[in-house]
């Protein structure tokens, strides 16, 4: 697939997990896809594993929202800086719930075939998140 495709599929993609919409990610998540995620030791599969990620932040963070600020693609990858912002409503990694809102950078990068994420790198500020949830100055 071209850059162009996998750009406007980038932007579905960011649609899928500011909604939820589980229709819109099985069209965009391929049922082999693998994701790597700092939050767990072992890779998560297909869209039952996307999920698990999605629905762990949306219920520590009802509110999160990804904004897509940077993009970066070839015909086969992409890379994206994002910004999150959400409120600390939920436990997260086993942190009570503040009430405290946060707003961190993520670097992802995404691997296609066929139109289709096969592939995720997720980096996302976890350190940044915590200190931010934490700190008595806020």
């Amino acid at each position: 697939m071209s850059a162009k495709t996998n750009k406007s599929q980038m932007l579905r993609f960011i649609e899928f997990i500011n909604t939820g919409d589980i229709s819109l990610g099985k069209e965009l998540i391929s049922e082999d896809a693998v994701f790597y995620a700092p939050t767990n030791s072992e890779p998560l599969r297909g869209i039952e594993g996307y999920m698990f990620i999605l629905n762990m932040m949306r219920n520590s963070f009802p509110d999160i929202k990804w904004e897509l600020d940077e993009m970066i693609a070839d015909e086969n990858n992409i890379a994206a800086r994002f910004t999150m912002t959400g409120t600390h409503k939920g436990y997260f990694l086993d942190i009570a719930p503040t009430g405290r809102v946060i707003k961190i950078n993520a670097m992802n990068f995404y691997r296609f075939y066929n139109g289709k994420i096969v592939e995720e790198y997720g980096q996302p500020d976890i350190f940044g998140l915590i200190q931010q949830i934490k700190s008595q100055n806020q």
